[in-house]
């Protein structure tokens, strides 16, 4: 940024802040009629607008980061898993709860070893 553009910001910014009070003194606010602090708040809104967009189009922005540089990627080769069966050594056995009938309308539940 040049000496002349700084000058011209903050000249830009000067002016502003002498148009802001111009325009806050011309209509004074009395308790009933709060035009004056409406026009004042209005003017200050739009001057601060414009020195912002002043202030964040002077600025020059930072130059772009360089593209990275080329990097081929890893291969990875996985080996297959060995899968063992194994076979059954003997029965596969559990427990069931059987009814078990004691005479013509009696009967009881015994738990019964079951093998496969």
């Amino acid at each position: 940024m040049s000496l002349n553009g700084s000058f011209t910001m903050i000249r830009a910014g000067a002016a502003a802040l002498a148009a802001t009070l111009v325009l806050g003194a011309v209509a004074p606010a009395t308790a009933r009629d709060q035009t004056g602090a409406i026009v004042s708040g209005l003017a200050a809104g739009v001057v601060g607008g414009m020195v912002g967009s002043a202030l964040v189009n002077g600025a020059n922005p930072p130059p772009p980061p360089p593209p990275p540089e080329y990097r081929p990627r890893r291969v990875v080769v996985e080996e297959p898993e060995t899968i063992v069966v194994r076979e059954r050594r003997g029965p596969i056995c559990h427990y069931e709860r059987r009814k078990e009938w004691l005479g013509d309308g009696e009967f009881t539940y015994r738990r019964v070893e079951v093998c496969e």
